[in-house]
């Protein structure tokens, strides 16, 4: 389940109050199951191996919206699973159905209100909670909220905020202006000035409501070694992590979207963007304003050029260029083989002129 230091959990949700909030019907009015919902998680819950603290199912809201997921419908345990009329007979006999126009937006508007990201409570600029360790530096005006800890040799920059329950490692330094939330920071981590990790990353359903914010109930881990340039923004995940491996170093104003993993030793020079649950291998490299779609596998030792778009899956040590991006060789030629023909075009006309 969420990280319960960065979120508070609300009270369960009667079943038929939910289907009042959501708009949702039970596809058999009579089958209620434990009759509450007490928590929300993605349609491969599992219920085993620590998912959600070992919850066995009961109780647990996921929802079902798109076909490529339909063997997750199957074999998910979770006890509520928010689907349309056309997969209500989809889903496993020990589920609930809950039948609804958008599932995304409905489970979306349930998990805001059983959960709440946690707010420094105001007591003081340092919460009296909060545990530094010897030599930790503050800057004029950082906040520390409750619970969070900072390691030895730490320094936070003038007006940085570290939100409840980070966590913090040794010898690492945090820009003025940055905020650290729902994130835990290993030894000698950098960020610089107005950096920002763990915001919510970008979510939207919508329904015959409107539009809502898919809530963000994943962490922020930066490992060690990290290194972070002003303005960048890291996102939290949605459900699992957003992590970003040992001695990547990441550049001025990039955008690191939610569930987002980068390996070790990665390179992302400026204005690059990583959509949502991009995968990065170890030593892959990143040119200026290069972007990803979501949902991508970069390989291990993988070269993106500056400036391009990469729509599908790039192989390990492989370089590619271009819009949309392609392997860098073939980028070149065709540049080339373009500029010849142009030119050769424009010298006819200017013949023929």
């Amino acid at each position: 389940m969420p990280d319960l230091r960065f979120f508070e959990v609300g009270s369960k949700i009667d079943v038929d109050q939910a289907t009042v909030l959501t708009s949702a019907r039970l596809a058999v009015p009579e089958k209620k199951g434990s009759g509450f919902i007490e928590a929300c998680a993605p349609l491969s819950f599992s219920g085993s191996g620590g998912d959600l603290s070992g919850r066995d199912g009961r109780g647990v809201a996921a929802f079902f919206s798109d076909r490529r997921y339909l063997a997750q419908l199957k074999s998910t345990r979770a006890e509520f699973v928010f689907v349309t009329q056309a997969f209500a007979d989809q889903v496993p006999e020990t589920s609930v159905a809950l039948v609804c126009a958008s599932p995304q937006a409905a489970w979306s508007r349930l998990a805001s209100i059983l959960y709440t990201p946690r707010a420094h409570d105001g007591s003081s600029a340092v919460h009296p909670t909060a545990r530094l360790e010897d030599g930790v530096i503050l800057g004029v005006g950082a906040v520390v909220g409750q619970d969070a800890e900072i390691g030895a040799g730490t320094r936070i920059d003038a007006y940085a905020i570290i939100g409840p329950g980070c966590r913090i490692g040794r010898n690492a330094r945090i820009g003025a202006h940055s905020t650290v939330y729902c994130a835990l920071l290993g030894d000698r981590v950098k960020l610089a000035s107005g950096v920002h990790v763990g915001e919510a990353g970008f979510g939207v359903a919508g329904d015959a409501k409107g539009l809502v914010d898919v809530p963000q109930l994943g962490r922020v881990i930066l490992q060690d070694d990290v290194s972070i340039g002003a303005g960048t923004c890291v996102d939290r995940g949605a459900f699992e992590d957003t992590i970003v491996g040992e001695a990547t170093k990441i550049d001025n104003l990039v955008q690191i979207a939610h569930n987002v993993r980068i390996g070790r030793n990665c390179i992302v020079a400026a204005h690059a963007g990583l959509s949502g649950s991009v995968r990065v291998g170890d030593g892959a490299m990143f040119g200026g304003r290069a972007g990803i779609v979501d949902h991508i596998e970069i390989g291990d030792g993988a070269k993106i050029g500056a400036g391009s778009a990469v729509f599908k899956d790039v192989a390990g040590g492989q370089m590619v260029s271009g819009y949309p991006a392609r392997p860098s060789r073939q980028f070149l030629r065709e540049t080339v083989w373009l500029e010849k023909n142009a030119a050769g075009a424009a010298s006819s006309r200017d013949k023929e002129g």
